[in-house]
């Protein structure tokens, strides 16, 4: 039996993770003028997470579990900057694993609140610093006790981009069989660099665009790819086509935008959508699709919204 034979005979045995992936894709008529070019969202906010993030931490404890490396004698462990916590969280509660997360203090009330409900422990780290110290941190916990800790690192397992790569990107071929353009942020770099390589396999014409948004403040779940900062050893620089610089404030105009036409999303689907508008503009033609990452309610306790 293959591992992705095994892989999928785990999930087949616990119907509680079924319900991950096979997201349904919408095509967004938006007040812009864009010319003949056609965008689409993949609505990753509709896993049971509310994110895009259940897709490859499942991925990354199931192939744990199967290699031997994962067992309930031992802790998951990982820095997040809050989606992938959740899924930890949840995941970890749906096959009885203790788990502990590493995350700036600056994340969102509605995160933290969603981990601790599953029943996992958070340990903060001082948000000044920046998400990178939640990745210092991390590996300094994990070093100190490593006998009692599953490190995941969701930013040098390569079960993250092969997760987007087998079914997040198979997924979109069979859904937009005709796309041209396919645009993403980069957080750990797995959904852009698994997405890509499926899609530059099926057709290397496709483009790949990367957005970056400002480095302060910054988006929530994506992380500055500048000098001196870490960049994932997931994130595969050759697949992109072309970076392009986003600005948080539009995006979060773009956000507005959405929910008024009735798509409640976060942050970072606003930088997406951002990017691919930038990307329509300039094409005129094609269709461009990018990711509906997370859900936009759990931004209430930001500014995000101007409610507080």
């Amino acid at each position: 039996m293959s591992k992705f034979q095994e892989y999928q005979r785990f999930v087949n045995d616990h119907p509680s993770l079924q319900t991950i992936g096979n997201t349904p894709i919408v095509q967004l008529d938006l007040p812009f003028e864009i010319g003949e070019a056609q965008l689409f969202a993949k609505c990753e906010n509709l896993n049971p997470g509310g994110s895009i993030k259940d897709r490859p931490v499942m991925t990354m404890i199931v192939h744990a579990i199967l290699s031997g490396k994962l067992d309930k004698s031992k802790t998951i462990l990982d820095a997040t900057s809050g989606n992938a916590g959740i899924s930890y969280a949840m995941i970890g509660s749906m096959l009885g694993f203790n788990v502990t997360l590493v995350m700036p203090e600056n994340a969102s009330e509605e995160r933290k609140k969603r981990i601790i409900s599953h029943g996992a422990n958070i340990i903060f780290t001082d948000a000044m610093l920046g998400y990178d110290e939640s990745l210092h941190e991390v590996k300094r916990i994990y070093k100190n006790n490593p006998e009692k800790y599953f490190y995941c690192d969701q930013y040098s397992n390569e079960n993250n981009p092969s997760a987007h790569y087998n079914s997040t990107g198979s997924e979109l071929i069979k859904q937009l069989p005709e796309i041209t353009h396919f645009v993403a942020g980069i957080g750990t770099g797995g959904t852009i660099s698994g997405v890509g390589k499926k899609l530059k396999e099926y057709n290397p014409n496709i483009q790949i665009i990367g957005i970056n948004p400002t480095e302060w403040p910054g988006i929530e779940g994506l992380k500055p790819l500048g000098e001196g900062h870490i960049i994932p050893e997931t994130f595969n620089e050759e697949i992109v086509d072309q970076l392009i610089d986003i600005d948080v404030e539009e995006a979060f105009k773009i956000s507005k935008t959405l929910a008024a036409n009735g798509f409640f999303v976060g942050q970072s689907s606003g930088a997406y959508v951002l990017g691919a508008l930038e990307t329509a503009k300039k094409t005129r033609n094609g269709q461009i699709a990018t990711i509906f990452n997370d859900l936009g309610e759990r931004y209430f306790s930001t500014n995000m919204w101007g409610l507080n």
